[in-house]
């Protein structure tokens, strides 16, 4: 029975993970083809950014909230398929928008259904696996953005042609589209609702659901989740930065590459490094912190270091090889920091406020780096193209967003500090909030 138990747990997490990587699947894309919606639809590297970060970031962040809450109440299954339909429906409709407003507003529709994605599952996850299992189970679970992201180059791949003149964008949102929704059918079928708060308490137990004003000021008391908030919210926005336009910046480094076996490579790269960096982060941070609990905030912070001088000197190679190469190391560090952040933003939660941690904790990740990174560094592109040609713009404007890793490092070391004190009163306050049946 322990076995089938161990057996059903891998599978949901396994399918979960699936689910987010068709999360990232759907917002990676953009950033692939993004020349060729440039192109398409005459968009400025203003507007490019804005339509990678800002439009799709304030409506994935504000309805996060909203729904977290709902999955903090109701069935999170149930919550999970309908959000997937939803914003798996609208990447369909990004392959049917003929100008800037038309995909403005679908990428706004595909937000509001992704902000139904990780929160649920989060709270999923952390009522399936126990406190010492779930920064392990959280960083498998967030292989699903490097494994999404692979996925993405590969289906780009697939359906589209070796030449940069034979692109049509346009089938690949609609075919990821429309298998998201058969996905969304088999999440529904597939999934049973676990107990909330069954692997903190050996009896079954009834959780108390607080009103939303009082889980954000509980939330907003602990100063270990927020600095693990700003140090992740910071590094992403260099990350979702670089992501959003590194297919745009190699094109324009090389535009003789074959553009089919660089997508085919870009695809092998974040499927190993990235995979292989949120695996080992995850796995090294349950191991370190059984002998000291401030690793969750240490190994996220050696990471940022590493990435500082990766990331700038990435841009400034002279060569596409040179570049995968740089972008590689790049992505194993900053894969590391994901498994410690999650298991932050669950475990420092009270069990009642999980999923609406994980909502407030992508709010702010996701207003600062998503919203925020591709839309900076858009316009700083735009900015330095008056002195310089379209290379030297990237390369210039890429180095100053890069500097953001400095506050993010910051973040991660003061995480380490205050992290055991908030550690130990998360464990206290649990004990208090569970009401015995």
């Amino acid at each position: 029975m322990a076995n089938k138990n161990k057996n059903y747990r891998f599978f949901i997490l396994v399918l979960l993970t699936i689910v987010y990587g068709f999360n990232f699947i759907d917002r990676q894309i953009v950033g692939i083809l993004a020349p060729f919606i440039q192109k398409d639809l005459d968009l400025t590297n203003t507007e490019l950014g804005l339509l990678i970060g800002f439009a799709f970031a304030v409506f994935y962040t504000t309805f996060a909230i909203p729904l977290a809450w709902l999955a903090d109440r109701y069935n999170r299954v149930n919550i999970l398929s309908i959000a997937l339909a939803t914003w798996s429906g609208f990447t369909a409709l990004t392959g049917l928008a003929n100008n800037f407003f038309q995909i403005v507003i679908a990428r706004m529709g595909v937000g509001i259904g992704e902000a139904g994605g990780s929160p649920p599952s989060h709270s999923i996850i952390s009522d399936m696996y126990s406190k010492e299992e779930r920064a392990g189970a959280l960083g498998f679970y967030s292989m699903g953005i490097p494994i999404g992201i692979m996925v993405a180059y590969f289906a780009t791949a697939a359906l589209l042609g070796s030449s940069t003149d034979d692109v049509d964008w346009r089938k690949i949102f609609i075919f990821l589209g429309l298998t998201g929704i058969a996905l969304a059918v088999l999440v529904r079928l597939l999934i049973r609702e676990p107990k909330r708060g069954a692997m903190e308490f050996d009896e079954i137990v009834e959780i108390e659901q607080p009103p939303f004003l009082d889980s954000l000021r509980v939330l907003l008391k602990i100063p270990a989740w927020w600095a693990m908030c700003f140090g992740i919210a910071f590094g992403s926005f260099a990350s979702y930065a670089s992501a959003a336009f590194h297919t745009k910046f190699l094109i324009a480094l090389d535009p003789t590459f074959n553009f089919q076996k660089l997508v085919i490579i870009l695809g092998i790269i974040n499927g190993v490094a990235y995979v292989g960096g949120t695996f080992f982060g995850a796995k090294l941070a349950d191991i370190w912190a059984q002998k000291d609990i401030r690793a969750y905030g240490w190994l996220p912070a050696i990471a940022i270091l590493l990435c500082l001088p990766i990331s700038i000197g990435s841009y400034w190679v002279s060569s596409v090889e040179m570049n995968l190469i740089w972008s590689a190391l790049f992505l194993v560090f900053a894969g590391v920091i994901l498994g410690p952040s999650f298991a932050i933003a669950q475990t420092l939660a009270p069990i009642k406020m999980r999923a609406m941690s994980t909502a407030l904790f992508f709010f702010i990740l996701n207003m600062i780096g998503l919203g925020g990174g591709p839309t900076f560094a858009g316009w700083l592109m735009d900015v330095f193209k008056e002195n310089f040609n379209e290379l030297d713009a990237m390369r210039y404007a890429m180095t100053v967003t890069f500097c953001i890793y400095i506050p993010s490092l910051v973040s991660f070391f003061l995480v380490s500090k205050v992290l055991p004190k908030d550690w130990e009163n998360a464990e206290k306050l649990n004990l208090k909030s569970i009401k015995q049946l």
